[in-house]
């Protein structure tokens, strides 16, 4: 094949989802509801932490942080799908497309570490309840979340470097709706063993080792919450964290079943739509887990509906 310099590489081509051209309408349509749906709901969130007083804890000191990531992560990939099936226009810029690309993993590194400072919060809160507030003070919220960020940052620009390296071959066009790294790579002419070191270096550290952590610390709730006497203290027990678990066992589960576990007989396409899966859904789910299964979110809305309708009184 034709090899060109990356320096020559204007544009990549995004093939986007595979669906015809008479479903592009009410595809169009359904993922704007979804994404303005996941916009407006973690806004909602950040809202109520920021004006509730009974949520500035540090549970929802890095749930405000997800949130805000949620929203992040959606709009690095959706905007741009959308634009592209509205105008049937395929081509991003190289530079658009490195961009798109640090920032997806960014975001996508930035929850994994986010998901487990808050494992360790709820570790401390039911396994060293009365060591709580000394433990989890101001400070060691502000430095695992500034951590997060670091390492988060560190990990982009690693694999963003090593990619801009590469040259890449004659075609350009990307089987995906999104400038993913493994399909970016698929179109480089280059020895990508370097890549693929990294890949799996920083993979393990940014998202085996959160994941790790996450099951250690829910290993001990499920030890101390074994001992607790009564059925009313394991109930609060469990009130306490199954949003946190529910989010955590639908955002791993899709990375599980995308990345670690693909099927041989899998085509390019439904990999394709188990990416909606991971971009697309999980962001647009969590408003709704944390809203829906947390006692102090709904209470939270309700304080806010009733100052409201008093205020329009």
């Amino acid at each position: 094949m034709r090899k060109e310099n990356q320096s020559s590489v204007s544009e990549f081509l995004l093939r986007g989802l595979p669906i015809r051209p008479e479903q592009q309408g009410a595809f169009f349509t359904l993922f704007l509801a979804m994404y303005l749906t996941t916009v407006l709901g973690n806004l909602l969130i950040l809202l109520l932490i920021r004006l509730d007083a009974r949520l500035h804890t540090p549970m929802y000191f890095f749930l405000s942080h997800l949130a805000l990531t949620d929203i992040s992560f959606s709009s690095v990939t959706v905007p741009k799908m959308l634009i592209n099936m509205q105008i049937q226009d395929q081509s991003i810029p190289y530079a658009g497309c490195i961009t798109q690309m640090y920032f997806f993993i960014f975001f996508t590194d930035l929850d994994n570490f986010l998901l487990t400072s808050m494992a360790y919060d709820r570790y401390v809160a039911i396994c060293h309840p009365l060591r709580y507030s000394t433990v989890m003070g101001q400070g060691l919220c502000t430095l695992l979340v500034t951590v997060s960020w670091i390492l988060s940052c560190a990990s982009a620009l690693c694999h963003t470097l090593l990619l801009t390296r590469l040259s890449f071959c004659a075609d350009h066009s990307i089987p995906h709706f999104f400038c993913d790294l493994d399909a970016l790579l698929k179109l480089s002419c280059s020895d990508t063993s370097l890549n693929e070191l990294a890949i799996f270096t920083v993979g393990v550290a940014v998202i085996v080792l959160p994941l790790i952590c996450i099951l250690i610390s829910y290993g001990h709730i499920g030890a101390t919450i074994l001992k607790v006497p009564s059925t009313k203290g394991i109930c609060k027990a469990l009130s306490t964290c199954g949003s946190h678990l529910s989010v955590v066992s639908l955002y791993y589960g899709t990375i599980i079943g995308l990345y670690f576990f693909p099927s041989s007989n899998t085509s390019r396409d439904k990999s394709t739509i188990a990416s909606v899966m991971y971009t697309v859904v999980t962001p647009l789910l969590n408003p709704f887990i944390y809203s829906l299964r947390n006692r102090d979110m709904k209470g939270a809305l309700e304080r806010l509906l009733h100052r409201a309708k008093l205020l329009s009184q």
